[in-house]
């Protein structure tokens, strides 16, 4: 009987660690493949900074103008028959609002550089969608700078206010105690411009030209869908 009963026993525990390590095996401690999660978060860190959205804190895409635009730019390409002329057009407008972006931020890359933070610039510069206001350390300070920025250097366009993005970094840049060395190089390699010169093509894009195309876009869109349309998109400008 009492042979009997230690067999069960340890017929069972031999089961039960059976199904254990088949658990286990069934669970690996790292992902099948790694890379691809990696590689996903990269890209979406990518996309982010080719997007350079204004502001950081807005999921929305649509509190600023210039966000708004681009999100909806984006927005109708990807309903748009890749290679059509429509296509073309909105990758036009979009890259248009991309290089403005990129344009402000090589600014701000190279008076960093110029500061010493040759190998720091891109991290300093970095600021991803989940960013957040209340993290700040020193709020009105990075708001007074962004200010005189804004007024007396050409950084940003004289006709639009600058990008929240810029306060997070001003913040950082307070925190480091380079603030004031970045705004007197600011003032040196940047100075103000006349409207004429803030005129020149490459240095602003045309925010209500691409606004009226973008709804136009969807006023045709809706058109065509109220006639019965075949929602061909190619041919929209």
């Amino acid at each position: 009987m009492g042979s009997a009963f230690m067999k069960c026993c340890c017929c069972c525990c031999c089961s039960t660690a059976d199904d254990d390590d088949e658990d286990d095996e069934k669970q690996p401690l790292v992902p099948q493949d790694p890379l691809e999660y990696f590689n996903r978060e990269v890209q979406k860190r990518r996309d982010e900074e080719t997007n350079l959205w204004s502001e950081p804190g807005d999921p929305s895409h649509s509190e600023r103008q210039d966000d708004r635009v681009l999100y909806g730019l984006l927005q109708a390409r990807t309903k748009t028959r890749m290679g059509s002329t429509g296509y073309r057009r909105l990758s036009v407008d979009i890259e248009a609002m991309r290089d403005t972006r990129r344009e402000v931020r090589d600014k701000w890359r190279q008076i960093l550089e110029n500061l010493g933070f040759m190998a720091e610039a891109d991290s300093l510069l970095n600021v991803s969608a989940g960013a957040s206001h209340d993290r700040m350390r020193n709020a009105p300070a990075a708001r007074d700078l962004l200010h005189t920025l804004h007024t007396e250097t050409s950084l940003f366009s004289s006709r639009e206010t600058p990008p929240e993005r810029y306060l997070l970094i001003l913040d950082r840049l307070l925190y480091l105690d380079v603030a004031d060395d970045f705004l007197a190089k600011a003032k040196r390699f940047y100075p103000p411009m006349d409207n004429s010169e803030e005129d020149e093509p490459g240095l602003a894009i045309n925010l209500p030209l691409l606004l009226a195309r973008m709804e136009a876009r969807k006023g045709n869109a809706e058109s065509e869908d109220e006639n019965g349309g075949d929602g061909n998109l190619s041919d929209r400008s």
